[in-house]
């Protein structure tokens, strides 16, 4: 039968077991924790410099139509919105450089001329693939087909 000192001792290593593996717990979750606080500032950053770049003025494509120049102010406001509802299609950087172009320019451009302003190739699947992506931001308002195949910024649905 063990001594109670030596039944105490048992324990006592256990316990002190139990409390370095918390201890490394604790410092592995710190670590992660670190990481995703960082990932998380440098989101929040990119997000601002979006917000401000989209916001900015800028010295657009000219063109014949009245309200081309819509502006980068109504597009920041638009993804701000789609971030808000969690759209993960106008939030995903592909899209976002889509709005951007289209914010800067404020000219109404053809899937085709979509593709060589992004330095995506003309081939025809390039330009259908286009094609569907603009399809889908005016669809969500960010855009407007004013004619068959011819996109510009509309912020109509989005309220601005």
């Amino acid at each position: 039968m063990p001594s109670l000192m030596e039944a105490l001792e048992a324990r006592r290593a256990d316990v002190l077991g139990q409390a370095e593996r918390l201890r490394e717990q604790i410092a592995g979750l710190s670590e992660e924790l670190s990481r995703a606080e960082e990932r998380l500032a440098r989101l929040q950053i990119a997000r601002e410099t979006v917000e401000e770049v989209l916001a900015a003025p800028s010295s657009p494509v000219p063109d014949t139509d009245a309200d081309a120049g819509e502006g980068a102010g109504g597009v920041a406001v638009a993804l701000v919105k789609a971030e808000a509802e969690l759209d993960v299609t106008v939030m995903s950087p592909e899209y976002r450089e889509i709005i951007a172009l289209f914010a800067t320019s404020g000219a109404a451009m053809r899937c085709k001329e979509v593709c060589r302003h992004l330095g995506v190739g003309t081939e025809p699947r390039h330009v259908e693939g286009m094609r569907s992506k603009l399809k889908r931001l005016v669809e969500r308002g960010i855009l407007a087909e004013p004619s068959s195949g011819l996109f510009k910024v509309d912020g109509r649905k989005q309220g601005w």
